[in-house]
């Protein structure tokens, strides 16, 4: 039987980000040099293939400190923490590592900074998000208040107008962050905001590949973890620019086939901390149902690398 034809519109960039892979490989090189198990505060990155393969190789995944022993490493993931929880493993003489990815290491820094120049903290982000937890925990409770859209400008109490600063959670969408920024600033013209922007290369560049995508595709699919702000942000991105069938999988198994009946051609992007093997995956899934032709909608190219922490990077 004849298959149909089909354009996929592959998003470039798209999948692991340079923070990502850092996170992933930090791990890796941890159970090389301690072996198994090494514990992981919270899931290293939001993937369930990339934290299932880890687990298989010796990896155990936590959500507090308390429930890691002592005497084996633990690391902290890609999405950072809140200073007591390092303080609590210096106190506890247990050997940790940092895999905070280090554009969210740079927007604690900002934080603390701001604060130490006697300035109240406004953080636009996700309520319960382990970024946001992390950040607002960089400064003493009650110092950095949370919003979230910008219907929650009106509502802040602060301090005092004139002593404000802002940050921002890196995975946010550019356009509603712009608003929620145009909000602080009409109500609080003084407030300062990051000397660069705080929502990282990869979250822009991946946004503005899907708003490339979007006004060409019947329908759009992005390959990430329910719980993965960045890939989320995709699916709403994708909707605003036009597509209006937009859809998070994780897997090629979740793609709803009788969703996509008649169409001719679909956007596939991945979200910062999807594996390029699920990518192709879904590629793989398409090219059993269709004759696919591939087209790469490339809108930016990403170099940036991180390195790992030195403690990794000695002898064993």
């Amino acid at each position: 039987m004849e298959k149909p034809p089909l354009t996929l519109l592959l998003a470039a960039p798209r999948g692991f980000c340079a923070g990502v892979d850092r996170a992933i490989k930090i791990v890796e090189m941890a159970l090389e040099k301690w072996g198994a198990p090494v514990y992981v505060r919270h899931e290293i990155v939001h993937n369930k293939y990339v934290v299932d393969g880890l687990r298989e190789k010796g990896a155990v995944f936590v959500e507090e400190l308390e429930e890691c022993p002592d005497d084996r490493p633990v690391i902290f993931s890609a999405h950072g923490v809140p200073k007591a929880v390092p303080a609590e493993a210096a106190k506890r003489e247990m050997v940790y590592v940092d895999a905070t990815c280090p554009l969210v290491s740079k927007v604690h820094i900002e934080a603390e900074r701001h604060a130490a120049n006697g300035l109240q903290m406004v953080m636009i982000g996700h309520a319960g998000h382990p970024e946001t937890v992390g950040t607002m925990g960089q400064l003493p409770e009650g110092e950095v208040l949370l919003v979230e859209v910008p219907e929650d400008v009106a509502g802040l109490e602060v301090r005092d107008p004139e002593k404000l600063a802002f940050v921002t959670q890196t995975t946010l969408s550019v356009d509603d962050t712009a608003e929620i920024v145009a909000a602080l600033k009409a109500r609080f013209p003084a407030i300062v905001g990051p000397h660069k922007e705080d929502i990282c290369y990869a979250t822009t560049n991946r946004q503005e590949a899907v708003k490339a995508i979007a006004p060409r595709a019947d329908a759009l699919l992005v390959v990430g973890a329910p719980n993965s702000s960045n890939s989320r942000r995709l699916v709403e991105v994708a909707r605003r620019a036009g597509c209006s069938y937009a859809q998070l999988v994780q897997r090629a198994g979740e793609i709803d086939w009788r969703a996509l009946e008649g169409i001719s051609s679909v956007g596939v992007t991945a979200g910062a901390s999807a594996p390029e093997v699920l990518i192709e995956e879904v590629i793989d899934a398409f090219r059993s149902r269709y004759d696919v032709s591939v087209e790469m909608v490339e809108t930016a190219q990403e170099r940036v690398e991180f390195k790992v922490p030195r403690v990794l990077r000695e002898p064993a």
